[in-house]
């Protein structure tokens, strides 16, 4: 059964008020007009599009703040317009909400395998998808909240700083998704201990308890990897704990 909301904008128009800027991609105009009228209630600024062309041109105009994916869609799929956007490094630290339709963990854990922040499942509370925006944006630091909560970090040759959104590697800068920056400061701020994979999924993606062991194992791992290869030299300072989960060095100059 779909919903329908009494709002006479078209998909594809861009409201003005708010500050933050959010683009919606889904291929179910009335669900699209769902999504933009809470979003649009909330504060946001929201422009929505219905196919993957028409979402890259969008970003292509004016990269938004944070986009909310349809991974079933028409043409590109949405699995296939988040890949472009983390491929491409203006876009790669762009938040991303992925919406699935499958209730399996297999999908609803792939969306983050492939960058996305996180996820919700059809059919959704328009409260809890509103909900869950404004929490992704307040894990990205360059979202707002000014200098409040500064907070630099320096191991060995890391360097991160939190306001900023930004690490360097000897200082060279590294540029980082906004889910291996939580990854990274997650493992910079316990580096005194051992974090399980489940402790990095809560940090770093702020997923459900009722996840499986062996997908918490893939999507972590996947990850570290990336983390790892983009900190160059230094991504061995992250050690493996074999069945158990990460660290980083403790002897770090």
């Amino acid at each position: 059964m779909k919903t329908f909301v009494n709002d006479s904008r078209e998909p594809g128009s861009q409201v003005t008020s708010g500050s933050q800027r959010v683009l919606v991609v889904e291929d179910e105009p009335d669900i699209a007009a769902l999504i933009g009228y809470q979003l649009t209630r909330a504060g946001f600024r929201v422009e929505t599009t219905l196919n993957g062309v028409e979402a890259l041109r969008a970003v292509g105009r004016d990269i938004p703040d944070l986009i909310v994916l349809d991974r079933m869609l028409p043409g590109i799929s949405g699995d296939e317009v988040l890949g472009r956007l983390k491929d491409d490094p203006e876009t790669e630290g762009v938040p991303v909400l992925v919406l699935t339709a499958k209730k399996e963990q297999e999908e609803r854990i792939a969306g983050l395998e492939l960058g996305a922040d996180d996820y919700l499942t059809k059919p959704f509370s328009p409260r809890e998808l509103v909900l869950r925006v404004q929490a992704i944006l307040r894990r990205t630091p360059e979202s707002g909240g000014g200098s409040a909560g500064l907070r630099v970090f320096r191991v060995g040759p890391i360097h991160m700083d939190v306001s900023a959104m930004q690490v360097s590697v000897l200082d060279e800068d590294v540029s980082l998704t906004p889910t291996e920056f939580r990854l990274l400061r997650a493992l910079l701020e316990c580096r005194e201990r051992t974090l399980s994979r489940r402790q990095l999924l809560e940090k770093a993606w702020d997923v459900e308890a009722d996840v499986s062991d062996r997908l918490e194992t893939r999507t972590v791992d996947m990850h570290v990897q990336r983390l790892r290869a983009k900190l160059g030299t230094a991504g061995d300072s992250i050690q493996t704990v074999r069945g158990f989960g990460y660290r980083l060095k403790k002897d770090l100059e």
